[in-house]
């Protein structure tokens, strides 16, 4: 079964289209990963899928609830992990989490248990009385990270999300992406690391000027990249169109 089906989705600003007329499904128990230089306009899918943004046009499907028509009954299956978390910086990392965890209807007893495992496990206990404004950047999106699994989403909507973690961290949550994924939760996953989504995707979408440019695993795009002893980089470059650096290293070396 699809858990995300996204069919002709646009969204414009002003005379910048950012997204268009883009169409991609993700399966359960699979892992998409979401290329593109900046600007192509990953975030702006995330957003629109998640309910943040509403599409000029298209449909959004996740899990057979309209994502437009219906966007409560999507966040409550969704996790969105945002590439700039904004928190409520005046509260404690344990008053947030209490707060996310009431939002989502958690009953206590859960409550606790799963917020005590992820701060024990990513290395926030002991500083979840502290007041977020005081926390690190890389402390900020731990606490995101926790917010949107809280709940025990079916659809992960991930944007940069090992952004600031230590290696550590970062090691748990590519760990706990593909448990999950083992127990039939699908995940939207950006990243910049093109070493990442190598090593964590089952499938890879690049998208370019708000477009998809092209999809499958990294074999496929290596295959009809027309370079299927390159690496994941050269692919991607050569796809959307930055291929050749040596000029412009050439212009700023001098």
């Amino acid at each position: 079964m699809q858990a995300l089906e996204v069919s002709g989705v646009t969204k414009t600003f002003g005379e910048r289209r950012a997204v268009d007329g883009v169409s991609l499904a993700v399966n359960q128990g699979e892992i998409l990963g979401l290329l593109g230089p900046n600007g192509s306009g990953k975030s702006t899918l995330m957003k629109i899928i998640v309910g943040i943004l509403k599409p000029d046009a298209g449909a959004i499907q996740v899990l057979g609830n309209d994502a437009t028509k219906d966007p409560t009954a999507v966040k409550r299956i969704v996790g969105f992990v945002p590439e700039s978390p904004r928190l409520y910086e005046f509260l404690s990392g344990i008053e947030y989490l209490d707060f996310v965890a009431d939002v989502h209807g958690l009953v206590p007893s859960a409550k606790h248990e799963r917020i005590s495992h992820f701060l024990k496990a990513l290395d926030l206990e002991g500083r979840e009385n502290e007041l977020i404004n005081g926390y690190s950047q890389g402390m900020k999106q731990k606490l995101a990270i926790i917010a949107g699994l809280l709940h025990r989403p079916q659809l992960l909507v991930m944007d940069e999300p090992l952004n600031s973690l230590d290696p550590r961290s970062a090691r748990i949550v590519k760990d706990l992406i593909h448990k999950l994924r083992d127990d039939g939760v699908a995940t939207i996953f950006s990243t910049h690391v093109l070493e990442i989504a190598d090593a964590i995707c089952d499938r890879i979408v690049i998208m370019d000027a708000g477009r998809v440019v092209e999809q499958g695993s990294t074999g496929d795009l290596k295959a009809k990249a027309g370079t299927p002893g390159s690496t994941l980089e050269e692919v991607f470059l050569k796809l959307t169109g930055t291929s050749d650096t040596r000029e412009i290293v050439e212009a700023l070396s001098h």
